[in-house]
């Protein structure tokens, strides 16, 4: 009891003695002065990674390098869809694997002098397979389904949205 009397009297002697740093450097709350207006900084307001830094060339000390892209295209698109938003759309595709297990599905872009020129928006669907062998399956059982969005300034110029496969492709018109 003495003990705990004794560290509580010095904890308060020492709180108090905090009282006369109040105007001093050492203080943490003294570190930074009162906020003052500024103006705002212009940003778009249609920025999607407003928050997300640039990435600088070449990293820093204990950067790694890109890892390789072991994708492979998806044996068979099943169902291509766009869905309109305020700006712009979003592409959703359904397909069918080889095999269970597909995963890290994406809609890759494919950009080509020919497709610019003819109005056409190009993805690949692509898929990682498990290095260890699995089954077939059902069909259902190896569906996926991946979607991107497209900004209106891409569909402004855009007659033509495809999506490819390993084995067909599916387009979609602009009415």
């Amino acid at each position: 009891m003495k003990k705990s009397f004794t560290v509580l009297l010095v904890a308060t002697l020492a709180l108090s003695a905090c009282n006369s740093w109040s105007d001093s450097r050492v203080n943490p709350s003294n570190w930074f002065g009162s906020s003052q207006p500024a103006a705002p900084t212009e940003t778009d307001s249609n920025d999607a990674n407003a928050l997300v830094p640039a990435q600088k060339e070449g990293g820093g000390l204990f950067s790694r390098s890109a890892p390789e892209d072991t994708s492979v295209p998806i044996a068979k698109i099943d169902e291509l869809r766009i869905d309109p938003t305020p700006n712009g759309a979003i592409v959703f595709a359904t397909g069918t694997a080889a095999r269970q297990g597909a995963y890290n599905a994406k809609l890759v872009r494919v950009d080509s002098e020919e497709n610019q020129k003819n109005g056409v928006l190009e993805f690949t669907f692509r898929v990682n397979y498990p290095e260890n062998a699995t089954n077939q399956g059902t069909e259902r059982s190896r569906k996926v389904t991946d979607a991107i969005n497209i900004n209106k300034d891409d569909l402004q110029s855009t007659r033509l949205v495809r999506v490819v496969g390993q084995q067909n492709a599916l387009e979609s018109r602009r009415r």
